[in-house]
């Protein structure tokens, strides 16, 4: 399963797409390098380019701003890789020792949140470019829902058979978890990155409550 920074798994990646041309090869393998050894936000345009051996405003002709030039790389990235990911997360979470729902939660925002903080700004990116990009949202909204939605559901029934959820349609449930746990992370990790985890166990632990409140099965008694 992929691990670690998505930069370092970019640099790879780029390296073997051969649907560009040599100018865009070298441009995008130069980036994606010196977004990986500086970050982003501390690599110019003028960097690329010299690293490149192009002139910067071939970059902006042909990518128009440094956020387009790393969607260059993210978009099919994400495309060839993010099935597999997705699969890996949820095989992992699982393996763990999983009793209930609850766990469950627990053991992903965990994951996730590990995950998100070792990436904040190629995540910031991608979110904040589907918020304003319509065809971008539309290209990769139903990517991720068709490779995250059939394995959520597919947890959540294994937790329904078990008697631990309440009985409400598994289709509503997967969105109401979806919903609520995506605007979490689109909310503390794009829109207000500033406030801090403080004690993320504790944080994690009202959120699962939130949540568990809404769909564990109330046992009569």
């Amino acid at each position: 399963m992929f691990k670690g920074s998505l930069l370092e798994a970019m640099v790879a990646h780029a390296s073997d797409n051969k649907k560009q041309t040599d100018k865009q090869q070298k441009i995008l393998e130069s980036a994606i390098r010196i977004f990986a050894e500086k970050g982003y936000t501390n690599t110019s345009t003028s960097e690329i380019a010299k690293a490149a051996g192009v002139a910067e405003g071939t970059i902006f002709r042909k990518y128009g701003t440094k956020d387009n030039l790393l969607l260059s790389v993210i978009v099919p990235f994400i495309k060839d890789l993010f099935p597999a990911m997705a699969e890996g997360v949820f095989n992992e979470v699982m393996s763990k020792d999983i009793l209930s729902f609850e766990d469950f939660l627990r053991a992903f925002l965990k994951n996730r949140i590990v995950f998100f903080k070792e990436n904040m700004e190629i995540f910031q990116i991608v979110v904040k470019e589907m918020l304003y990009n319509v065809e971008l949202r539309k290209e990769l909204l139903p990517f991720f829902k068709e490779n995250v939605t059939p394995r959520l559901i597919k947890v959540i029934n294994i937790f329904k058979e078990r008697g631990d959820l309440a009985d409400i349609p598994t289709g509503l449930i997967q969105k109401m978890v979806f919903t609520f746990v995506g605007g979490y992370f689109v909310s503390h990790f794009v829109l207000l990155p500033e406030n801090s985890f403080g004690d993320e166990d504790e944080e994690i632990g009202n959120m699962i409550r939130f949540v568990m409140d809404g769909v564990r099965n109330r046992k009569e008694t």
